[in-house]
């Protein structure tokens, strides 16, 4: 289905006044209560304030996608208010917040949520169309932008719709430092490994960094009264711009693809204990998934 076919003009406000995305929100809710009157826009405001708070739902590229499950609605509903001038919220990319789509679903509609959450990020993505959008003169040209680039709301939830983009990476050549560093930077706990056209060969993990300092741990655990000649934490930071990443990375790591359905990929995660799965196109590397994706955007919504 088109994602343009899921919205209605009568739910858009272009160039709208607020100068904040909860007054987009408020303007927006105040649109649905016009022609719902009898949907309690209050209780549906505090539930869309209460995910902000768990996580902002600024998106980038000039787009928020507030949303709520509740069964305060009895059908699906997707709002937008497009302020031309930009909002003055912050944002994860620096670009001005101009598109603000608000869903909201009653409580047993799960995968079509999901969906077209999922098709409203594609959309975002798509290099221009926000400045369509905003360039747009009336809701139906809106829908018009939205329509033509084509974007669909698909059946099943695959891999590419919650995976995470702009994967953390390092080279063979990469020191230990560098790796360390960047761990703690970012609060990560591995890093894709990846050669110099940007093919996956493997992955860097803390556990690899910690097993540095302590090659012979099986021994340490057998006995722990082991005594050590040296202080193998000290020895390693002495060593840390001299030791390189080929040195450490592994290749026992999982791969799949962006359309591969994600409750196969969540399968094999349980089956193998899996914390990340790598997702690549012809062997190059284009994204990660990790159980977090998985808990926050489809168990938590």
């Amino acid at each position: 289905m088109r994602l343009a076919n899921m919205i209605s003009r009568e739910f858009i406000i272009d160039n709208i006044a607020a100068t904040t995305k909860e007054e987009v929100v408020d303007e927006l809710l105040k649109a649905l209560k016009c022609r719902k009157p009898d949907i309690d826009v209050e209780g549906v405001k505090e539930l869309i304030m209460e995910r902000e708070e768990i996580e902002n739902t600024s998106y980038g590229r000039g787009f928020a996608f507030p949303h709520a499950r509740t069964d305060k609605v009895g059908e699906m509903y997707i709002l937008m208010g497009v302020s031309r001038g930009g909002l003055t919220d912050e944002t994860p990319d620096g670009i001005p917040l101009s598109v603000v789509v608000l869903l909201l679903t009653p409580s047993h509609i799960s995968n079509l949520y999901l969906q077209t959450l999922s098709a409203m990020a594609t959309f975002a993505r798509m290099e221009g169309n926000r400045d369509k959008i905003i360039a747009a003169e009336s809701p139906s040209d809106i829908l018009d932008v939205i329509y033509n680039s084509g974007v669909n709301v698909e059946k099943e939830l695959k891999v590419k719709d919650i995976m995470t983009r702009g994967v953390a990476t390092v080279t063979p050549e990469h020191s230990l430092k560098h790796v360390a560093n960047e761990m703690f930077k970012n609060r990560l706990s591995a890093m894709a490994v990846i050669d110099n056209d940007g093919n996956l060969i493997g992955q860097i993990t803390d556990r690899d960094l910690i097993q540095a300092a302590l090659p012979d741990y099986k021994t340490l655990i057998s006995n722990l009264n082991y005594s050590m000649d040296i202080e193998p934490f000290e020895e390693l930071l002495k060593q840390e711009d001299k030791i390189k990443v080929a040195q450490l990375y592994t290749t026992d790591h999982e791969v799949t693809t962006m359309d591969t359905r994600i409750v196969e990929v969540a399968a094999m995660m349980i089956f193998k204990d899996l914390r990340r799965v790598f997702v690549t196109d012809n062997g190059k590397l284009v994204g990660i998934l990790i159980r977090k994706n998985i808990v926050s955007m489809i168990i938590r919504g």
